[in-house]
Protein backbone atom coordinates (compact mmCIF):
# COMPACT_ATOMS: atom_id res chain seq x y z
CA UNK A 1 0.00 0.00 0.00
CA UNK A 2 1.75 3.37 -0.90
CA UNK A 3 2.01 5.50 1.49
CA UNK A 4 -0.14 8.85 0.57
CA UNK A 5 -1.73 11.68 2.80
CA UNK A 6 -4.85 14.00 2.03
CA UNK A 7 -4.65 16.54 4.79
CA UNK A 8 -7.99 18.51 5.73
CA UNK A 9 -8.17 21.91 7.73
CA UNK A 10 -4.08 21.90 7.01
CA UNK A 11 -3.35 25.28 8.69
CA UNK A 12 0.52 25.61 8.70
CA UNK A 13 1.34 21.76 7.61
CA UNK A 14 2.00 20.39 11.14
CA UNK A 15 1.19 16.74 10.24
CA UNK A 16 2.57 17.10 7.23
CA UNK A 17 5.64 18.07 8.88
CA UNK A 18 5.10 15.49 11.63
CA UNK A 19 4.82 12.50 8.84
CA UNK A 20 7.84 14.47 6.84
CA UNK A 21 10.33 13.95 9.76
CA UNK A 22 9.70 10.26 10.01
CA UNK A 23 11.80 10.14 5.98
CA UNK A 24 10.13 6.98 5.36
CA UNK A 25 8.36 7.66 2.15
CA UNK A 26 5.34 9.54 2.99
CA UNK A 27 3.47 11.68 0.21
CA UNK A 28 0.84 14.37 0.87
CA UNK A 29 -1.45 13.92 -2.16
CA UNK A 30 -3.45 16.96 -1.92
CA UNK A 31 -4.34 19.21 1.12
CA UNK A 32 -6.94 21.98 2.10
CA UNK A 33 -6.66 25.30 3.90
CA UNK A 34 -9.32 28.22 4.39
CA UNK A 35 -9.57 30.65 6.90
CA UNK A 36 -13.66 31.78 6.94
CA UNK A 37 -13.86 35.74 6.95
CA UNK A 38 -9.61 36.05 6.40
CA UNK A 39 -8.88 38.80 3.84
CA UNK A 40 -5.26 37.35 3.56
CA UNK A 41 -5.13 33.53 3.70
CA UNK A 42 -1.58 33.40 5.47
CA UNK A 43 -1.57 29.92 6.83
CA UNK A 44 -2.22 28.77 3.28
CA UNK A 45 -0.03 31.53 1.99
CA UNK A 46 2.46 29.27 4.85
CA UNK A 47 1.92 25.74 3.88
CA UNK A 48 2.36 26.62 -0.18
CA UNK A 49 6.15 28.41 0.86
CA UNK A 50 6.71 25.29 2.35
CA UNK A 51 5.56 22.76 0.41
CA UNK A 52 3.93 24.44 -2.98
CA UNK A 53 0.20 24.02 -3.98
CA UNK A 54 -1.11 20.24 -4.90
CA UNK A 55 -4.07 20.14 -7.97
CA UNK A 56 -6.54 17.73 -8.16
CA UNK A 57 -7.73 15.13 -10.29
CA UNK A 58 -9.11 17.39 -12.49
CA UNK A 59 -5.32 19.45 -12.77
CA UNK A 60 -6.94 22.48 -10.76
CA UNK A 61 -6.22 23.98 -7.55
CA UNK A 62 -8.25 24.52 -4.74
CA UNK A 63 -6.62 23.95 -2.07
CA UNK A 64 -6.99 27.67 -1.03
CA UNK A 65 -11.01 27.25 -0.95
CA UNK A 66 -13.86 26.34 1.68
CA UNK A 67 -14.08 22.93 1.14
CA UNK A 68 -17.48 22.85 1.34
CA UNK A 69 -17.17 23.50 -2.00
CA UNK A 70 -14.74 21.08 -3.32
CA UNK A 71 -15.83 18.21 -5.06
CA UNK A 72 -15.04 15.53 -3.03
CA UNK A 73 -14.59 13.24 -5.99
CA UNK A 74 -11.56 15.24 -7.55
CA UNK A 75 -9.45 14.57 -4.40
CA UNK A 76 -6.50 12.71 -5.25
CA UNK A 77 -6.58 8.72 -4.23
CA UNK A 78 -4.82 8.79 -0.72
CA UNK A 79 -4.43 6.04 2.23
CA UNK A 80 -4.15 8.17 5.06
CA UNK A 81 -7.12 11.24 5.82
CA UNK A 82 -5.86 13.55 8.16
CA UNK A 83 -6.74 16.48 9.71
CA UNK A 84 -7.14 18.66 12.71
CA UNK A 85 -10.96 20.16 13.08
CA UNK A 86 -12.90 22.19 15.69
CA UNK A 87 -15.89 21.36 18.36
CA UNK A 88 -18.51 22.40 16.70
CA UNK A 89 -22.79 21.34 16.58
CA UNK A 90 -22.68 18.04 15.18
CA UNK A 91 -26.71 17.56 15.57
CA UNK A 92 -28.00 16.06 12.48
CA UNK A 93 -31.95 16.19 11.35
CA UNK A 94 -33.55 14.12 8.91
CA UNK A 95 -33.60 15.26 4.75
CA UNK A 96 -34.91 13.85 1.81
CA UNK A 97 -32.73 16.23 -0.03
CA UNK A 98 -29.51 14.48 1.22
CA UNK A 99 -28.30 11.30 -0.05
CA UNK A 100 -27.76 9.49 3.03
CA UNK A 101 -30.78 10.77 4.60
CA UNK A 102 -29.27 13.25 7.11
CA UNK A 103 -28.28 16.65 7.48
CA UNK A 104 -25.66 18.45 9.72
CA UNK A 105 -25.87 22.25 10.51
CA UNK A 106 -24.10 24.44 7.56
CA UNK A 107 -20.40 25.13 8.59
CA UNK A 108 -19.61 22.28 10.88
CA UNK A 109 -16.53 20.74 9.30
CA UNK A 110 -17.07 16.86 10.62
CA UNK A 111 -19.25 16.93 7.39
CA UNK A 112 -17.12 17.52 5.43
CA UNK A 113 -14.49 14.76 6.84
CA UNK A 114 -17.40 12.28 6.64
CA UNK A 115 -18.19 13.55 3.29
CA UNK A 116 -14.65 12.36 2.23
CA UNK A 117 -14.69 9.48 3.09
CA UNK A 118 -17.39 8.22 1.94
CA UNK A 119 -15.76 9.72 -1.72
CA UNK A 120 -12.76 8.63 -0.93
CA UNK A 121 -13.14 5.70 1.14
CA UNK A 122 -9.65 5.74 2.34
CA UNK A 123 -8.50 3.34 4.55
CA UNK A 124 -7.14 5.29 7.18
CA UNK A 125 -8.31 8.36 9.24
CA UNK A 126 -5.81 9.99 12.19
CA UNK A 127 -7.63 13.41 13.51
CA UNK A 128 -6.95 16.00 15.78
CA UNK A 129 -9.97 17.62 17.89
CA UNK A 130 -9.88 19.25 21.66
CA UNK A 131 -10.34 17.21 24.31
CA UNK A 132 -13.63 18.83 25.71
CA UNK A 133 -14.86 16.81 22.53
CA UNK A 134 -15.75 13.84 24.21
CA UNK A 135 -18.29 15.56 27.05
CA UNK A 136 -19.81 18.48 24.44
CA UNK A 137 -22.40 19.47 24.30
CA UNK A 138 -23.16 20.91 28.05
CA UNK A 139 -26.79 19.40 28.17
CA UNK A 140 -26.42 15.80 26.19
CA UNK A 141 -23.31 15.34 27.04
CA UNK A 142 -21.17 13.00 24.87
CA UNK A 143 -23.32 13.55 22.29
CA UNK A 144 -21.60 14.96 19.56
CA UNK A 145 -18.68 12.48 19.74
CA UNK A 146 -21.30 9.48 19.75
CA UNK A 147 -22.58 11.24 16.44
CA UNK A 148 -18.58 11.29 14.84
CA UNK A 149 -18.54 7.60 16.29
CA UNK A 150 -21.80 6.67 14.65
CA UNK A 151 -21.05 8.50 11.35
CA UNK A 152 -17.46 6.24 10.53
CA UNK A 153 -19.62 2.74 12.32
CA UNK A 154 -22.09 3.87 9.46
CA UNK A 155 -18.95 3.11 7.05
CA UNK A 156 -17.87 0.28 8.35
CA UNK A 157 -14.89 1.76 10.01
CA UNK A 158 -13.27 0.60 13.36
CA UNK A 159 -12.01 3.63 15.96
CA UNK A 160 -9.55 4.07 18.69
CA UNK A 161 -9.50 7.54 20.36
CA UNK A 162 -7.19 8.79 23.84
CA UNK A 163 -6.79 12.16 25.37
CA UNK A 164 -3.04 13.04 25.19
CA UNK A 165 -1.10 15.20 27.34
CA UNK A 166 1.92 15.98 25.18
CA UNK A 167 4.09 17.01 27.98
CA UNK A 168 3.77 13.39 29.35
CA UNK A 169 5.20 12.39 26.07
CA UNK A 170 8.35 14.56 25.71
CA UNK A 171 7.13 17.71 24.44
CA UNK A 172 7.44 21.58 25.95
CA UNK A 173 3.83 21.98 26.51
CA UNK A 174 1.24 20.83 28.85
CA UNK A 175 -1.31 20.40 25.46
CA UNK A 176 -3.92 18.30 26.16
CA UNK A 177 -5.72 17.42 22.41
CA UNK A 178 -8.49 14.32 21.38
CA UNK A 179 -6.61 12.00 18.81
CA UNK A 180 -9.22 10.09 16.44
CA UNK A 181 -7.65 6.83 14.45
CA UNK A 182 -10.08 5.15 12.41
CA UNK A 183 -9.86 1.75 10.38
CA UNK A 184 -11.82 0.25 7.80
CA UNK A 185 -12.90 -3.12 9.04
CA UNK A 186 -11.55 -4.66 5.44
CA UNK A 187 -8.37 -3.93 6.02
CA UNK A 188 -5.54 -6.59 7.60
CA UNK A 189 -5.15 -4.39 10.42
CA UNK A 190 -9.04 -4.21 10.85
CA UNK A 191 -9.46 -8.23 10.50
CA UNK A 192 -5.93 -8.29 13.13
CA UNK A 193 -7.85 -5.91 15.60
CA UNK A 194 -11.25 -7.83 15.38
CA UNK A 195 -9.57 -10.66 17.07
CA UNK A 196 -8.13 -8.60 20.04
CA UNK A 197 -9.59 -8.17 23.08
CA UNK A 198 -10.80 -4.71 24.40
CA UNK A 199 -8.98 -4.81 26.96
CA UNK A 200 -5.75 -5.95 24.64
CA UNK A 201 -6.46 -3.06 22.20
CA UNK A 202 -6.79 -0.21 25.11
CA UNK A 203 -3.81 -1.41 27.12
CA UNK A 204 -0.72 -2.49 24.83
CA UNK A 205 -1.82 -3.84 21.60
CA UNK A 206 -3.71 -0.93 20.05
CA UNK A 207 -2.38 2.00 17.99
CA UNK A 208 -2.77 4.53 20.94
CA UNK A 209 -1.44 2.15 23.22
CA UNK A 210 1.50 1.52 21.10
CA UNK A 211 2.23 5.63 20.50
CA UNK A 212 1.56 7.15 24.16
CA UNK A 213 2.04 3.87 26.25
CA UNK A 214 0.38 3.96 29.36
CA UNK A 215 1.17 2.78 33.74
CA UNK A 216 -2.31 1.96 34.11
CA UNK A 217 -6.39 1.42 33.50
CA UNK A 218 -9.46 1.48 35.32
CA UNK A 219 -12.17 -1.12 34.86
CA UNK A 220 -13.83 -0.94 31.04
CA UNK A 221 -17.18 0.20 30.19
CA UNK A 222 -19.35 -0.06 27.44
CA UNK A 223 -22.20 0.90 25.49
CA UNK A 224 -23.56 0.28 21.58
CA UNK A 225 -24.10 3.16 19.63
CA UNK A 226 -25.14 1.52 16.32
CA UNK A 227 -25.25 3.48 12.93
CA UNK A 228 -28.86 5.48 13.53
CA UNK A 229 -26.73 8.91 13.19
CA UNK A 230 -30.28 10.91 14.01
CA UNK A 231 -31.12 8.91 17.11
CA UNK A 232 -27.75 9.10 18.55
CA UNK A 233 -28.13 13.30 17.80
CA UNK A 234 -31.64 12.85 19.51
CA UNK A 235 -31.12 10.66 22.61
CA UNK A 236 -27.63 9.53 23.03
CA UNK A 237 -25.71 10.40 25.98
CA UNK A 238 -22.63 8.55 27.54
CA UNK A 239 -19.78 9.62 29.76
CA UNK A 240 -16.47 8.73 27.47
CA UNK A 241 -12.98 8.56 29.32
CA UNK A 242 -9.84 9.57 28.12
CA UNK A 243 -9.51 6.40 25.94
CA UNK A 244 -11.74 3.95 24.30
CA UNK A 245 -12.20 1.58 21.05
CA UNK A 246 -15.43 1.23 19.11
CA UNK A 247 -15.97 -1.90 16.90
CA UNK A 248 -19.31 -3.31 15.43
CA UNK A 249 -21.13 -0.54 16.84
CA UNK A 250 -20.26 -0.96 20.53
CA UNK A 251 -17.95 1.43 22.44
CA UNK A 252 -15.34 0.19 25.35
CA UNK A 253 -13.84 2.70 27.27
CA UNK A 254 -11.74 3.43 30.32
CA UNK A 255 -9.64 5.91 31.72
CA UNK A 256 -6.31 5.50 31.41
CA UNK A 257 -3.36 6.80 33.39
CA UNK A 258 -0.48 8.48 31.15
CA UNK A 259 3.26 6.90 30.90
CA UNK A 260 5.42 9.68 31.88
CA UNK A 261 8.49 10.37 29.74
CA UNK A 262 10.81 13.28 30.39
CA UNK A 263 8.90 16.45 29.74
CA UNK A 264 10.76 19.63 27.62
CA UNK A 265 10.93 22.52 29.94
CA UNK A 266 10.16 25.29 28.73
CA UNK A 267 13.09 27.34 29.56
CA UNK A 268 15.12 24.84 27.23
CA UNK A 269 12.61 26.96 24.23
CA UNK A 270 13.87 30.28 25.14
CA UNK A 271 15.78 33.11 23.18
CA UNK A 272 18.49 35.11 25.05
CA UNK A 273 18.36 39.20 24.67
CA UNK A 274 15.79 39.19 22.12
CA UNK A 275 13.67 42.36 20.76
CA UNK A 276 12.60 45.12 22.82
CA UNK A 277 9.25 44.96 21.64
CA UNK A 278 8.64 41.58 23.75
CA UNK A 279 9.18 43.08 27.01
CA UNK A 280 6.38 44.10 29.37
CA UNK A 281 7.20 47.61 30.59
CA UNK A 282 5.86 50.63 32.27
CA UNK A 283 1.83 51.05 33.12
CA UNK A 284 1.32 47.42 31.60
CA UNK A 285 3.14 45.66 34.35
CA UNK A 286 0.36 46.51 36.87
CA UNK A 287 -2.32 44.99 34.04
CA UNK A 288 -0.46 41.98 33.89
CA UNK A 289 -0.05 41.31 37.31
CA UNK A 290 -3.79 41.98 37.40
CA UNK A 291 -4.84 39.55 35.08
CA UNK A 292 -2.65 36.86 36.14
CA UNK A 293 -3.81 37.33 39.47
CA UNK A 294 -6.86 35.55 41.86
CA UNK A 295 -9.53 37.65 41.43
CA UNK A 296 -13.70 37.58 43.06
CA UNK A 297 -15.54 40.10 40.64
CA UNK A 298 -19.19 40.28 41.51
CA UNK A 299 -21.91 39.70 38.48
CA UNK A 300 -25.28 39.22 37.39
CA UNK A 301 -26.80 37.27 35.06
CA UNK A 302 -29.59 38.76 32.58
CA UNK A 303 -32.44 37.03 35.10
CA UNK A 304 -31.27 39.04 37.55
CA UNK A 305 -29.19 36.54 39.68
CA UNK A 306 -26.28 38.08 41.13
CA UNK A 307 -22.93 35.88 42.37
CA UNK A 308 -19.81 35.78 42.56
CA UNK A 309 -17.29 35.04 39.68
CA UNK A 310 -13.87 33.96 41.07
CA UNK A 311 -10.65 32.44 39.20
CA UNK A 312 -7.01 31.31 41.10
CA UNK A 313 -3.84 32.94 39.80
CA UNK A 314 -1.71 32.16 37.22
CA UNK A 315 1.89 32.39 37.50
CA UNK A 316 3.70 35.18 36.61
CA UNK A 317 5.78 34.63 35.07
CA UNK A 318 6.14 31.09 33.89
CA UNK A 319 8.35 28.90 35.55
CA UNK A 320 10.96 27.76 33.76
CA UNK A 321 11.20 24.31 35.46
CA UNK A 322 7.85 23.09 34.12
CA UNK A 323 6.70 22.60 30.29
CA UNK A 324 4.41 25.62 29.04
CA UNK A 325 0.83 25.58 29.10
CA UNK A 326 -1.95 25.24 26.15
CA UNK A 327 -1.00 28.16 23.85
CA UNK A 328 -4.57 29.59 22.58
CA UNK A 329 -4.70 31.76 19.52
CA UNK A 330 -4.56 34.42 21.47
CA UNK A 331 -0.89 34.25 22.28
CA UNK A 332 0.80 37.46 22.98
CA UNK A 333 -2.26 39.58 23.34
CA UNK A 334 -3.38 41.33 27.14
CA UNK A 335 -5.05 38.63 29.24
CA UNK A 336 -4.53 35.50 31.47
CA UNK A 337 -3.74 32.42 28.89
CA UNK A 338 -0.66 34.28 27.34
CA UNK A 339 2.62 33.00 28.69
CA UNK A 340 5.01 35.75 30.49
CA UNK A 341 8.97 34.56 30.82
CA UNK A 342 11.90 35.72 32.26
CA UNK A 343 14.31 36.66 29.78
CA UNK A 344 17.79 34.25 30.05
CA UNK A 345 19.74 37.09 29.09
CA UNK A 346 18.38 40.57 30.54
CA UNK A 347 16.71 39.17 33.29
CA UNK A 348 13.23 41.43 32.50
CA UNK A 349 9.77 39.77 32.02
CA UNK A 350 8.42 39.42 28.19
CA UNK A 351 6.17 37.39 26.30
CA UNK A 352 7.51 34.35 24.40
CA UNK A 353 8.77 35.31 20.88
CA UNK A 354 6.88 33.63 17.35
CA UNK A 355 10.51 31.54 17.18
CA UNK A 356 9.69 29.98 21.13
CA UNK A 357 6.17 29.73 19.94
CA UNK A 358 6.99 27.87 17.60
CA UNK A 359 9.21 25.83 19.57
CA UNK A 360 5.98 25.11 21.87
CA UNK A 361 4.49 23.54 19.05
CA UNK A 362 7.80 21.45 18.07
CA UNK A 363 8.21 23.43 14.72
CA UNK A 364 11.20 24.50 12.69
CA UNK A 365 12.36 27.92 13.84
CA UNK A 366 10.91 30.97 11.71
CA UNK A 367 8.15 28.45 10.32
CA UNK A 368 5.79 30.50 10.05
CA UNK A 369 8.22 33.55 9.19
CA UNK A 370 6.95 36.24 6.94
CA UNK A 371 3.43 36.86 8.07
CA UNK A 372 2.41 39.53 10.61
CA UNK A 373 3.41 38.15 14.59
CA UNK A 374 0.00 38.40 15.60
CA UNK A 375 -0.45 35.86 12.59
CA UNK A 376 2.19 33.74 13.75
CA UNK A 377 0.75 33.25 17.31
CA UNK A 378 -2.60 32.92 15.69
CA UNK A 379 -1.49 30.13 13.36
CA UNK A 380 1.03 28.33 15.82
CA UNK A 381 -2.36 28.70 18.55
CA UNK A 382 -4.26 26.58 16.05
CA UNK A 383 -1.47 24.18 15.63
CA UNK A 384 -0.67 20.95 16.61
CA UNK A 385 1.90 19.23 18.70
CA UNK A 386 4.60 17.96 15.95
CA UNK A 387 6.04 15.20 17.58
CA UNK A 388 3.34 13.79 18.67
CA UNK A 389 2.11 13.49 14.94
CA UNK A 390 5.34 11.74 14.25
CA UNK A 391 5.12 9.32 17.15
CA UNK A 392 1.78 7.97 15.86
CA UNK A 393 3.51 7.90 12.34
CA UNK A 394 5.89 5.04 13.45
CA UNK A 395 2.88 2.64 14.49
CA UNK A 396 1.21 3.48 11.12
CA UNK A 397 4.32 2.83 9.43
CA UNK A 398 4.27 -0.59 10.80
CA UNK A 399 0.70 -0.75 10.08
CA UNK A 400 0.90 -0.22 6.49
CA UNK A 401 3.79 -2.39 5.86
CA UNK A 402 1.59 -5.54 6.08
CA UNK A 403 -1.09 -3.99 3.91
CA UNK A 404 -1.45 -5.03 0.19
Amino acid sequence: MEKTICELFAGVGGFRLGFDRLDSGWRTTWFSQWEPGAATQWAHQCYVQHYGDSPDLNNEYHTGEDIASVEKSSIPDHSLLVGGFPCQDYSVAHTLASAQGIEGKKGVLWWQIRDVLIAKQPPFCLLENVDRLLKSPAKQRGRDFGVILACLSALRYSVEWRVVNAAQYGAAQRRRRTFIFAYRDDTRYGKKMADRSFDEILREDGFMARAFPIQGMEPVRQKDIGSDIVAVSDTFAFAFENAGYMHGGTIYTAKVVEAEEPATMLGAILQHNVDEKYYITGDKMAKWVYLKGAKKIPRKTKEGHEYVFSEGPIAFPDPWDRPGRTMLTSESTLNRSTHTVVDPGTGRIRLLTPVEAERLQGFDDDWTAGMPDRMRYFCMGNALVVPMITRMGHVLDDIIAVEE
